[in-house]
């Protein structure tokens, strides 16, 4: 990326539209059939839109390495991930539309089964409904208030998520996830980075304790992972950014959270890809930018279910029509990163990506795959220069220099 502040000086106004359509985690590798997801799917829409547009593969982060949700997203927003790590824990918190002050620390947290000697058997509690996971927040809320001089609030999320918030002095967040990250181990603790955020672990780990007894009759969830132990950063916003009016259409409140972070206007109230489509008709006048996100697909990824993936692939796909008949300028369609299903988790792996608009040259890609992408004009590049692409193709950048 040419530098925030370089953008910033290169961006111009008009009234063109970008649309970024993120299907979380749709990245793949090869199962025993031989192909991806997005080779298994019946894709008419997207390869159709591959035939006209130009392709490539995009690294979230830097190669080799695998990214969470938070930083693979900032790097699709145009933000350097090295330089903005922002933990998990403010993006959930303000995901659910809680206000966060300077003397807050926020965990995203996971319900999660445990056994009698300390096993983590499984990491998301069986994913259990969200009105289970209200009820047992609930509980929670009964019996926890405060450890030492520390306030502490919790919140429900969707399925098996909730949030954690810590107010008081004193708190920092140079801490290690409270999470194994496997299933069959030990349970883990949150352990410190610097001696400035003892009373931060020690504070979260009387959390978790607590947790763990008031819960210690339920089936499921019987224990908590606290992850992205976090304060809010200080960041640009996209307006101050790109010169765009941007709105998110997502239903899960860790990518609401990363949209509010950022500046972005946010739509609640959306659960199914239906009522997301609906609400993009509907606002589709109002704004210059628009973040578009499929959840299931990172969520089947995750679960090694490469049929369930490839269902909501193609329930995407049929959906797309609808999209492309608002106009927009320009559309890209790609990943934050991959979650292939046969390694059920994120990967390293370089995500899909499509770019539609004015200015394309001729691709030998015909169908959105990982294998066409690879064919693509665009290469293989960092995903945080997909905005400067956008931005080119809508016409809203000048020339850089004499």
């Amino acid at each position: 990326m040419i530098g925030e502040n370089r953008i910033m000086n290169l961006v111009q106004e008009n009234n063109s539209k970008i649309l970024l359509l993120v299907m979380d985690g749709v990245g793949d590798i090869p199962d025993e059939s031989g192909m991806t997801a997005l080779e298994a799917a019946k894709t008419p829409n997207m390869d159709k839109l591959a035939a006209v547009s130009n392709l490539g593969l995009t690294i979230a982060v830097n190669p080799g390495i695998t990214p969470g949700s938070g930083p693979s997203h900032l790097s699709l927003f145009g933000y350097d991930p090295i330089k903005h790590e922002i933990g998990r824990g403010v993006l959930e918190a303000l995901g659910i539309n809680l206000h966060l002050t300077d003397s807050d620390l926020s965990a995203r947290a996971n319900f999660a089964t445990r056994s009698d000697d300390g096993i983590i058997l499984d990491r998301r509690a069986g994913r259990i409904p969200t009105e289970e996971n209200e009820r047992i927040v609930a509980k929670l809320r009964e019996n926890i208030d405060m450890i030492g001089d520390v306030k502490v609030s919790v919140y429900p999320g969707k399925e098996h998520r909730f949030v954690a918030v810590f107010n008081g002095s004193g708190l920092n967040d140079k801490l290690l996830d409270a999470d194994p990250e496997m299933t069959g181990v030990p349970e883990k603790f949150v352990e410190v980075l610097d001696n400035n955020s003892v009373k931060s672990m020690e504070t979260a780990n009387s959390l978790i304790k607590k947790v763990q007894e008031i819960l210690k009759d339920e089936e499921k969830a019987n224990t908590c992972l606290l992850r992205g132990i976090s304060k809010v950063p200080p960041i640009k916003k996209f307006d101050e950014l790109y010169k765009l009016k941007a709105c998110a259409i997502a239903s899960y409140p860790m990518y609401k959270g990363l949209s509010r972070l950022v500046g972005m206007d946010v739509i609640e109230g959306l659960s199914t890809l239906d009522e997301q489509v609906e609400k993009l008709k509907e606002v589709y006048n109002d704004y210059d930018f628009f973040y578009f996100h499929v959840k299931k697909t990172d969520s089947y990824g995750e679960d090694g279910n490469r049929g369930a993936k490839v269902k909501v692939i193609e329930e995407f796909d049929g959906l797309l029509p609808a999209i492309l008949d608002l106009g927009a300028e320009v559309v890209c369609i790609t990943s934050d990163h991959s979650t292939p299903t046969p390694m059920s988790g994120h990967s390293w792996h370089p995500n899909p990506l499509l770019i539609n608009g004015p200015y394309m040259r001729k691709d030998p890609a015909i169908s959105f795959t990982e294998p066409e992408c690879l064919k693509g004009a665009y290469g293989t590049f960092y995903a945080v220069d997909v905005m400067q692409l956008l931005l080119s193709q809508a016409g809203r950048l000048k020339k850089f220099g004499a």
